[in-house]
């Protein structure tokens, strides 16, 4: 097993901070942000200073009912090489539904959502992640996420259903202790009987980040300090093993270099904490295992994907919240999914927020209740923007320089200047569209 040592999510926006921090042993970065053919050159200069850095992917879904997607797959694989990593890690999430299973279209959550702890979603879930060891030229290890909302019916502990996986794939585990507490306070899960139930021995890493909590629910932001109960969570699983690694993730609203190494002062005293009471004898309790079950995948894979597109689209679609799922828990999720997307639009297509300035934000939340993303940000946002244009805002000047920027980017190649070429082009979209 790697031996990581401590280390931090490396973004562009801390990227001299983490080059300058003592002790930093690793980084890790999210693999769809980075391009391999023109790594930024922090990462470079880290990685030759014999940084080890490993890609952390988002987009993946191996817990959806499809099987993985070969061109996600060989992207992944292409930036561990590239990055000559010695592992690369995904998550035990779904991130789509929908398609072919479900003779549905294709809807995407923009965001990493819980699979079931069914028999049914672990058969599903062990296969996507045995096709992706397959593809992928170095060990993959998966994290546990953080959950808004339960799934009713479900079959097994969040100890069991990891230990199944672990012990039927022989996949590693990036265990984040802020999602075990998260999923202490939203779901009433205790986390020292998740980590009593972990294959311990197949730990990669440890994930630690910050949130907070608002009206009985905590929300895993990544944009706050780590709080006093994620660091008792480290500690206590720093005393039933010795972690190869743990990183900080920060993701939003970065502070200052120094109270970001003050968090990772914090770390590593819990990580200390945790090796003496291991010393003094502290014992980690073996995992149960549940009793493995004869099917069909194939059938395992259509009840899934059913299931998933039912409560993804009453997630982003608006359609009636399944029978069982506690509605006020959905209507969070739903709410979070939407202001993640408004947030990320923005980034990606910054001329948006300018355009319609102060009302950006809740036009974007009102398209965004019945509208699902079915093709990534940059697809959402051009859907936004025709959306809106379909509505004919009051402001005339906004209107002239949406459509403007709807044009420019919405076609195959790039804008001509040459006014024919212009009405062509356009004559032949709105023909296509009818």
């Amino acid at each position: 097993m790697v031996q990581l040592g401590t280390g931090i999510g490396w973004r562009p926006e801390i990227a001299e901070a983490v080059e300058g921090m003592p002790g930093i042993d690793w980084v890790e970065v999210v693999a769809e942000n980075v391009c391999p053919g023109h790594l930024p050159e922090s990462l470079v200069r880290l990685r030759e200073r014999g940084v080890t850095v490993v890609p952390h992917g988002v987009s993946l879904g191996l817990g959806g009912a499809e099987r993985p997607d070969e061109g996600r797959l060989a992207a992944l694989a292409e930036r561990a090489e590239t990055l000559r990593s010695p592992l690369v890690t995904e998550h035990i999430a779904f991130v789509r539904a929908g398609g072919p299973l479900t003779a549905s279209s294709l809807i995407e959550a923009g965001h990493l959502l819980p699979v079931p702890r069914t028999r049914d979603a672990l058969d599903v879930l062990c296969e996507n992640v045995r096709i992706a060891q397959d593809a992928l030229p170095v060990p993959l290890a998966v994290e546990n996420i953080a959950a808004l909302f339960s799934w009713p019916g479900e079959e097994m502990t969040e100890g069991q259903f990891l230990y199944e996986l672990a012990d039927r794939t022989g996949v590693r585990l990036l265990i984040d202790v802020a999602n075990l507490h998260t999923n202490h306070v939203n779901r009433g899960e205790d986390p020292a009987e998740a980590l009593a139930g972990l294959p311990l021995e197949a730990i990669a890493y440890v994930h630690v980040a910050g949130g907070f909590e608002r009206d009985g629910v905590w929300h895993d932001s990544h944009a706050h300090p780590v709080p006093e109960p994620v660091l008792a969570v480290l500690t206590d699983l720093a005393s039933r093993v010795s972690p190869p690694g743990v990183l900080l993730e920060r993701d939003e609203n970065f502070p200052e270099a120094e109270e970001m190494e003050r968090e990772l002062g914090a770390i590593r005293r819990a990580v200390e904490e945790g090796a003496g009471r291991r010393e003094a004898g502290a014992a980690a309790v073996a995992g149960v295992r549940p009793e493995p079950r004869q099917g069909s995948l194939e059938t395992a894979r259509e009840r899934l994907a059913l299931a998933q597109t039912a409560v993804l689209s009453a997630l982003v679609a608006g359609t009636p919240v399944p029978e069982g799922f506690d509605r006020v828990r959905m209507g969070v999720q739903a709410r979070a999914l939407a202001a993640k997307r408004a947030d990320v639009v923005a980034k990606v297509a910054p001329e948006l927020p300018v355009i319609l300035g102060s009302g950006y934000r809740a036009a974007f939340l009102a398209y965004a209740q019945t509208q699902p993303m079915t093709g990534g940000y940059r697809r959402d946002a051009l859907d936004f923007a025709e959306h809106v244009l379909a509505g004919r805002p009051e402001d005339a000047s906004a209107r002239r320089a949406l459509r403007e920027w709807w044009l420019e980017r919405s076609g195959s190649r790039p804008r001509s200047h040459r006014p024919a070429v212009r009405l062509a082009r356009a004559t032949r979209r709105v023909l296509l569209r009818r």
